[in-house]
């Protein structure tokens, strides 16, 4: 009886946990907001291209407090919220604004499990938005700045050999009144500007390694070579170990180098199995760091053999082509944007639903505007087939004009040394994040000059430090003679108002049908869309009938096409599904059938 009484009182102890927590607000939310269990949020490995089997998982329930910027850490906090979802976002628990002149504080403790004894101990997060200050055990040990990347910190010097480890982060995030990247945020939203993201947005986690570990695994294929070029980083640089990178191909070794850390290794496959939309294969790589033939360290990764490059067809037309095809590229520009979580999916099958469901539509490409994601869409991405089109999410965007309708029109804005610097840095470390993911083709550095600077100079160094993938210097921005690409932006049907026969040639915006569903809207202000209609035959027929006007400027030139967009965000209704992902608004076998003949009136040849 008595062990009886204790299940239940144990049982009664996690209801009151879970029941601490539920989502702020009484805005639409997803389906998938009701599967959130907050002593398992997001419980996925979060780092699919660099896997080690021990970690624990920090997503959870927090103590959080909003006060003034410059002050000590609080004695006494607000409440919990639940990361890592944003503060502003209903999934947090809390949905308050912070704003430039405070300072958003988390706190919880961590206990080292006994199994991690004399290993170093790595704290990673996944995004923070925008400045981290991370203390352990009531030290400042780190900071960073960039709310869009990964960074992870060394926290094996600061624990305590008492049981409770203490974990605090403050945050600091000026949102658009900053000169930091932001894309769509804004502390007023309106129109095609959505809420403000600040703080712990993608998950926190430990993990044990070896003092000397590996950090990254850069792998670029050449399809033509029939080889992988892999440069593997470790933390440290250890004398006299070496990196092992074995290839694997349905479990069976393929191929084989070593070699010290950072430096080129190239294996060779004789006839690899190459990765395209029809067919995304991947192969499985395991990476270990030896010393004296012992294993060091050792993770799990994946790669695939994919080239993506132009050159001019029998017309002499630059086109894209994938592995040595042409190939036209077709997607919907996707925000990334969800009602309960903002940046945050709820789940998952949530996260991985809006690529499933593209590719069900008969797209072969998703345009990432203005955002990154967590590395498991990428991941999914990499799985499912779909090329991806990767923005530099915008920041700084005053003092320039638009040019959209014409070559060298428009000025580039002017940006601080401070604002250049950051730029520089935070588009490094997205396209480090992205690097080894398959499926990213093309890196856009500006979008409709919003914040553009320096254009010539920006896509040079982004093709410099990525020449494996082609550059889309502008989209729909001030147009420049650089990069690879010249991207068109016309609403709401498709036009070629511009052309450059050095270049490929795509229409990077176009579309924007809107249809407004009761029960199923962000706000009842007005909900905005380039065109109106009331039903999805009527949105599905203007969608065919754009797409019969994209089909006429393929033989032009037009060699990839940009449809605005996945789905309706906040006061946004041009979706072809509802922002809670709960109703399609198109006729989904006549628009897969559309966008298929799309891609076969150039890749069908």
């Amino acid at each position: 009886m008595k062990k009886q009484l204790l299940v239940v009182l144990a049982l009664l102890s996690v209801v009151g946990v879970q029941a601490q927590w539920k989502p702020a607000g009484d805005k639409i939310k997803t389906e998938w907001a009701d599967k959130i269990n907050p002593e398992s949020v997001l419980p996925e490995y979060p780092r699919p291209t660099l896997v080690r089997e021990s970690w624990q998982n920090l997503n959870g329930e927090w103590e959080y407090a909003i006060r003034p910027k410059g002050e000590v850490e609080p004695k006494v906090f607000d409440g919990n919220i639940l990361v890592p979802f944003a503060i502003e976002s209903s999934l947090s628990g809390v949905q308050k604004e912070v704003g430039q002149n405070n300072e958003l504080w988390y706190k919880r403790e961590f206990d080292i499990p006994s199994a991690w004894k004399n290993k170093t101990v790595k704290l990673n997060f996944g995004a923070v938005d925008w400045r981290a200050d991370v203390f352990v055990n009531d030290v400042l040990i780190g900071s960073h700045e960039g709310g869009y990347t990964p960074f992870s910190l060394d926290i094996t010097p600061y624990l305590t050999g008492t049981k409770k480890q203490k974990l605090v982060v403050r945050v600091w995030d000026p949102t658009d009144r900053g000169y930091q990247p932001v894309g769509k945020q804004t502390h007023k939203p309106e129109g095609i500007w959505y809420t403000s993201v600040t703080g712990i947005w993608q998950t926190v986690w430990l993990e044990p390694v070896a003092e000397n570990h590996i950090v990254n695994i850069k792998a670029i294929p050449d399809v033509d070579r029939k080889t992988l070029s892999v440069n593997v980083a470790t933390a440290t640089n250890s004398k006299g170990e070496i990196v092992k990178v074995d290839l694997l191909e349905k479990g069976r070794v393929v191929a084989t180098a070593k070699g010290v850390p950072g430096k080129e290794l190239r294996l060779a496959v004789e006839n690899p199995t190459l990765w395209s939309p029809k067919n995304p294969y991947l192969y499985d790589m395991n990476v270990t760091l030896l010393k004296e033939n012992k294993n060091v360290d050792n993770v799990k990764s994946y790669t695939a053999f994919r080239k993506i490059s132009m050159k001019k067809d029998e017309n002499k037309v630059y086109r894209m082509y994938l592995n040595n095809e042409p190939l036209f590229q077709f997607g919907p520009l996707d925000q990334g944007w969800w009602p309960d979580g903002l940046y945050t999916a709820p789940t998952d099958e949530a996260l991985l639903y809006d690529v499933k469901k593209t590719k069900e539509w008969g797209f072969n490409m998703i345009r990432k505007h203005v955002k990154v994601e967590p590395a498991r869409w990428y991941y999914h991405c990499d799985r499912e087939g779909i090329l991806v089109w990767q923005d530099m999410p915008s920041g700084d965007r005053g003092g320039n004009t638009w040019g959209m309708t014409d070559f060298n029109a428009g000025t580039d804005c002017k940006r601080s040394a401070e604002s250049v610097e950051n730029y520089y840095q935070e588009w490094k470390e997205i396209m480090d994040l992205c690097m080894s993911h398959p499926c990213v083709v093309v890196w856009v550095p500006f979008n409709e000059a919003w914040g553009q600077f320096d254009t010539e100079k920006v896509a040079e160094w982004t093709k410099n430090y990525d020449p494996s993938r082609l550059v889309n210097s502008a989209s729909g921005g001030n147009h420049r003679f650089c990069g690879d690409i010249v991207d068109l932006h016309r609403y709401p049907a498709p036009e070629m108002y511009l052309y450059d026969g050095n270049r490929v040639n795509v229409l990077g915006e176009y579309g924007g049908i809107g249809m407004a569903v009761e029960d199923h809207l962000w706000w009842n202000k007005r909900n905005w869309g380039y065109v109106q209609f009331k039903n999805a035959d009527e949105v599905t027929a203007e969608y065919v009938k754009y797409t019969e006007i994209l089909k006429s400027y393929i033989p032009k030139g037009f060699s990839a096409a940009v449809y605005t967009q996945t789905t309706d965000v906040e006061g946004e209704v041009n979706g072809l599904m509802t922002y809670d992902r709960k109703v399609i608004k198109i006729d989904e076998a006549k628009v897969r059938q559309a966008n298929e003949a799309v891609i076969n009136t150039l890749s069908g040849k």
